[in-house]
């Protein structure tokens, strides 16, 4: 299958598709569920989804023309996970990308609360995001000892709660095809 574009502007490359499942949700916010132009056209002619909107860039072959989809629904339901995965990116999410001590954004990493050496565990109850100068400042000291408390107190989020934190940091391109979906749920203005 060869690529015709369209538009000149337009590059298929450039033309991924938003993947909702069967509820019309995003498979996951953050990052956000796309499929390059190739793998929503393999599942369409699969028959694993639906084609909910579709860009103006055709793409030709032989024995067809198809627009390329912009927005796919899954034809069956996949139950989201409950629980997420316990990573470094995660930790972050939860924390908005922020230190949990000085509220910085910039040279993250993490820090254990209560330090490896003093018998704590690296689990979701004892990691925080911190900024180097932070988790450096700390070392292996008990938050007391220091007195450098977690902004919020460590926890396990749920899917959800990453999502809506995910929702905070949009990605660098949405199109617009993809606002309905995306935002669906968000509070709405009086």
């Amino acid at each position: 299958m060869t690529a015709h574009v369209m538009h000149p502007m337009a590059s298929p490359d450039g033309c991924p598709a938003l993947v909702l499942n069967a509820d019309f949700r995003p498979l996951s916010y953050y990052p956000l569920s796309l499929w390059s132009w190739q793998d929503a056209i393999k599942a369409v002619f699969m028959d694993r989804v639906n084609i909910v909107s579709e860009y103006d860039t055709v793409v030709r072959s032989p024995s067809f023309n198809m627009k390329l989809p912009s927005v796919v629904s899954l034809k069956t339901y996949i139950k989201p996970s409950r629980t997420p995965a316990f990573t470094r990116f995660n930790v972050f999410l939860r924390d908005r990308f922020s230190c949990q001590y000085c509220a910085s954004r910039e040279d993250l990493t993490f820090d254990h609360v209560v330090p490896r050496s003093r018998g704590g565990l690296t689990t979701w109850e004892n990691v925080v995001a911190a900024c180097s100068p932070c988790n450096l400042r700390k070392g292996d000291k008990m938050p007391a000892a220091i007195e450098m408390f977690p902004t919020q107190k460590p926890y396990a989020p749920t899917v959800n709660d990453l999502h809506r934190n995910g929702k905070l940091f949009p990605p660098n391109y949405l199109h617009e095809s993809w606002l309905d979906y995306l935002y669906w749920d968000s509070e709405l203005e009086p």
